[in-house]
């Protein structure tokens, strides 16, 4: 079975306002997005939001300005791609979203073996995720119309190493 892991889609990424806006590329996301949510919850497949949320004195805040802090509008997903009342949503400090969460486990409960990765931002949070994902032997997609970076090069980079290194589906 397969599920949808909508990744990072809040507002301090991709709302002009939030404290890592990564530019036009992630708003233009998430109309073809709210698409494949659609079509994951027409056929009654998972669908798994993962999402940064961090600790006021984080360690990542070295190397990035504050973001998604508890209780902050920051780390909201934005509205357009609001979780259904089943979906869950699962919180992560660091770049993949199975390190330090429980998302392991919770593929393994529904029997999930396939994952299709969407969100921001390619060369950090899906490029982790997938190689973890890959780690662990799930089947890992990535469509490329369907994620974003603010760095076009390093975006190209990342889906290349997917695609050639880890054995994503990269389309």
């Amino acid at each position: 079975m397969r599920a949808l892991l909508v990744i990072d889609m809040i507002k301090d990424f991709v709302d002009p306002e939030g404290a890592l806006y990564i530019g036009e590329e992630g708003e233009e996301l998430i109309p073809r997005i709210k698409k494949r949510l659609q079509e994951y919850r027409e056929k009654g497949e998972p669908v798994i939001y993962i999402c940064d949320r961090h600790i006021h004195q984080d360690g990542e805040f070295a190397m990035f300005p504050p973001h998604a802090l508890p209780g902050t509008e920051g780390e909201e997903i934005i509205e357009d791609l609001l979780p259904a009342e089943n979906e869950l949503v699962i919180y992560k400090r660091r770049f993949s979203g199975f390190f330090g969460t429980d998302l392991d486990l919770t593929l393994r409960e529904k029997g999930i073996d396939s994952l299709e990765l969407v969100g921001v931002v390619t060369n950090i949070c899906i490029l982790y995720t997938a190689a973890e994902a890959r780690m662990l032997n799930y089947g890992v997609e990535v469509e490329k119309s369907l994620v974003a970076s603010f760095d076009e090069e390093a975006h190209e980079f990342a889906l290349q190493e997917m695609d050639k290194t880890l054995g994503v589906e990269v389309r």
